[in-house]
């Protein structure tokens, strides 16, 4: 299976560098978060004024030597650890790189096991795990990775992973600290095969001032509530146009988790790898569909472009009245808008108002790779609890705007700090809490060359007449046949 895999992963490789598949630039936030590439630029220069107070805040007494986790494993455990050397792979650019490479600092100095890492930025998303790749055909060129969300279950089928549960289960760590939604999307069965660690979900943003303008005293729940407000917001709030939705793949995952329905079968891949999509069958897709392509058809969700990021140009300029974007945007649309309006936040809006459903994470997490070194191992199980302990997470997320994945964190006065300077960060939190387990989202091999087809699509479905059902077949049909032959080579 292995070889079958590095096969396919040259072949992918190869098609993604003549065709461009993936991403766009980390810097645009339309990668794989939805928000995570998006960090490198939507942390912005606000996150400057975040940084300025945050790295004050999180001196000595409040990071402590014990995020470097030898407080946390007992002697045995840690002395294989002693004077190992790792490498870490991430694509944290800008603002986010430099909060990681203060963290990696922090560890190097205060961690008394005389471990080093050595963080290695390799460009987007779509670049690290097409690097790691091509490393893998040859030599290992990591020991830790961070991966997009979307790479889970490649990296689960390669055979090239540490599991994370194993590293827990021989620290007896408790999995608990993680926020149970957010560990769910990574874990399949009971095992937690990666760690999370920069997260995010999808915010409706809207313009309060335009709705107070025009009478509206709540935000929209559903694409329905918004075409109802839409000319409301356009005739008396002043808006140039009632959203600006942009044309992405993660936001159509959304819409089909917000519905309570999988995006493929085996239970949305979790059961057993998956065969083929299954929105085309359940009605999902059609229904996402048919509501986008209304409020289109009205004037009142103009095509932006496509990418995470391409409809926040429109709504900090106070063009549009509402947007969606990750919780990660929101300290760059903040100062992007400067005060010109007063930012409101809330949840992701359902198809209809009776879907039941929840938002899935986005962002990427950190994957042990198996050198078959048990030094490098434990060094990079020490590493991984100082990024995840409730200090570490809580300065990661005053800094990036990404949620703390330790529960904890919480707790530490530079999340509190953070969250009353900004509280529309408080509805990102409120929704992850509202969400279940259930709505986690898909696992699929083929998850970057699927977000390719399904923006494609709904481009055809806007700007050439195709039906939301007919988009929805054509969605399934390419989709389908890259899944099959991804398969086919690992049988």
């Amino acid at each position: 299976m292995k070889k079958r895999l590095i096969g396919y992963a040259a072949a992918l490789l190869a098609v993604s560098m003549l065709a461009g598949c993936g991403a766009p630039a980390a810097d645009t936030g339309a990668a794989a978060d939805p928000g995570s590439q998006a960090g490198t630029s939507q942390a912005g220069a606000s996150q400057a004024g975040a940084s300025q107070s945050g790295t004050s805040q999180v001196d000595a007494s409040q990071t402590g030597t014990s995020q470097a986790g030898t407080s946390q494993t007992d002697a045995s455990q840690s002395a294989g650890a002693e004077g190992a050397s790792i490498t870490f792979w991430h694509s944290m650019g800008g603002v986010n790189g430099e909060a990681l490479e203060y963290l990696v600092n922090k560890f190097n100095s205060e961690n008394t096991m005389g471990i080093r890492v050595e963080a290695q930025y390799q460009g987007e998303y779509d670049d690290a795990i097409n690097k790691l790749k091509s490393a893998q055909i040859g030599n290992m060129g990591a020991d830790l990775v961070q991966i997009y969300d979307i790479g889970t279950r490649f990296m689960i089928d390669s055979g090239w992973v540490v599991p994370m549960q194993e590293l827990i289960d021989a620290d007896g760590w408790d999995k608990t600290q993680i926020e149970p939604n957010i560990a769910a999307y990574y874990t399949v069965g009971d095992t937690l095969y990666s760690m999370p660690f920069n997260s995010s979900t999808p915010l409706l943003y809207y313009n309060k001032d335009m709705f107070d303008k025009a009478g509206i005293t709540q935000a929209p729940g559903s694409l329905g509530e918004i075409g109802r407000i839409a000319d409301d917001l356009v005739n008396k709030g002043g808006a140039g146009e009632p959203i600006s939705l942009s044309i992405y793949g993660w936001f159509f995952e959304q819409f089909t988790c917000k519905q309570g329905l999988n995006y493929v079968n085996n239970r949305n891949g979790r059961e057993a790898a998956a065969t083929a999509v299954e929105f085309d069958q359940n009605g999902a897709g059609a229904k996402t569909l048919a509501a986008w392509k209304e409020l289109y058809d009205k004037g009142y969700a103009p095509n932006v472009g496509r990418g995470g990021d391409a409809g926040l140009a429109d709504f900090s300029s106070g063009k549009s009245a509402m947007t969606l974007g990750s919780t990660a945007s929101l300290k760059q649309i903040l100062e992007d808008v400067n005060g010109k309006f007063e930012v409101g936040t809330a949840y992701f809006p359902m198809v209809s108002e009776s879907d039941k459903g929840g938002v899935s994470i986005g962002g990427a997490s950190l994957w042990a790779l198996n050198n078959e070194d048990e030094a490098k191992k434990a060094a990079t199980w020490e590493f991984v609890k100082f990024l995840v302990s409730p200090e570490s997470q809580a300065y990661w997320n005053a800094q990036t705007g990404y949620f703390p994945v330790t529960v904890k964190a919480h707790e530490e006065p530079v999340f509190k700090e953070n969250l009353e300077k900004y509280p529309q960060f408080g509805t990102a939190i409120d929704q992850l809490h509202d969400s279940t387990p259930q709505s986690a989202g898909a696992l699929l091999s083929v998850f970057p060359e699927a977000r390719q087809v399904v923006e494609t699509e709904i481009e055809n479905m806007l700007n050439n007449g195709t039906s939301p059902e007919e988009a929805a077949s054509e969605m399934a049909q390419q989709i389908n046949k890259a899944i099959g032959e991804y398969n086919l080579l690992n049988e």
